[in-house]
């Protein structure tokens, strides 16, 4: 082997060993009140649990990265019991021989704080949050278990699941499925391309309007006993099926339904473009 190809080879062998190390960055702070945690981030993960604490942890793990210059810069400040928290990471124009490459944001808050979380880029999980949230991800699914508040969920490209959530929420995606449960007050579910699955438990009411839209997808939504509404349920193109009597204002179609339900309320607007839509008992 000559002297050239064996450093060419040893030259590669150490940039890949320097890519796929891992590096992590680390901070906490203290806050006297409800906390108000924001972080925009162009790709990574996040992930949030929630503890009875008084402090915010925030931990950045990469890999194939390195923190700092050259590599995923962080900024970072906290004014009051407002943090903010700012990552770029670095686009690549060679090959990257294989080399896995990530980076990962970990925040462990009290379970009373507000988030504002947005990646260009990454999933972002969340656990017992109790609040006002906002979760955005350009391309990532986006799943909530547990949480009290207000939520808006919206992601350009994945599935949205939201479990056990008591009060206020809209969730978007472009492209992917929704399925969430709950006791809700307001509801707007929209999928450009996807099924919906909705079951609002016991105790839900309508303080506004409610939404379900699906651009292609069969949309099932399941209602408590008792639940009152004004329905304009439509289909482009499948069937409707609803378990609760509907007096029915206007003509009857076979791809379309409006009425009331226990004596009517708020308006209850489900839709889909291609699809069945079923409402049911939960």
């Amino acid at each position: 082997m000559s002297k050239r190809l064996s450093w060419v080879l040893l030259t590669f062998v150490v940039a890949v060993s320097v890519c796929a190390r891992a590096d992590e960055w680390r901070k906490t702070y203290s806050t006297a009140g409800k906390p108000d945690v924001r972080v925009d981030a162009n790709d990574a993960e996040i992930h949030v649990s929630t503890a009875d604490r008084n402090d915010i942890e925030a931990v950045i793990i990469t890999r194939g990265y390195k923190i700092g210059s050259g590599g995923v810069s962080v900024s970072e400040r906290q004014v009051g019991d407002r943090i903010e928290l700012k990552l770029h990471t670095p686009t690549f124009h060679v090959f990257s021989f294989g080399v896995h490459r990530s980076v990962e944001i970990e925040l462990n808050i009290p379970r009373e704080a507000d988030l504002d979380l947005r990646s260009g880029d990454g999933k972002i999980i969340a656990e017992n949050l109790n609040g006002h949230v906002t979760l955005d991800s350009g391309d990532g699914d986006i799943r909530v278990n547990a949480g009290k508040g207000s939520f808006d969920v919206a992601t350009g490209d994945g599935r949205v699941e939201c479990h056990s959530i008591e009060g206020d929420l809209k969730a978007e995606t472009k492209d992917g499925g929704v399925r969430i449960d709950g006791v809700f007050t307001s509801l707007d579910l929209h999928t450009g391309d996807g099924t919906i699955d909705a079951d609002a438990r016991p105790g839900s009411r309508m303080t506004s309007g409610w939404s379900v839209r699906s651009g292609d997808g069969n949309v099932n939504l399941g209602l408590p006993e008792g639940f009152s509404a004004d329905v304009d349920v439509h289909t482009g193109d499948g069937h409707i099926t609803v378990d609760f009597p509907v007096t029915v204002e206007g003509s009857l179609r076979e791809n379309a339904i409006r009425g009331k339900i226990n004596g009517g309320g708020q308006l209850l607007e489900i839709k889909t473009g291609d699809g069945n839509i079923t409402v049911r008992r939960s």
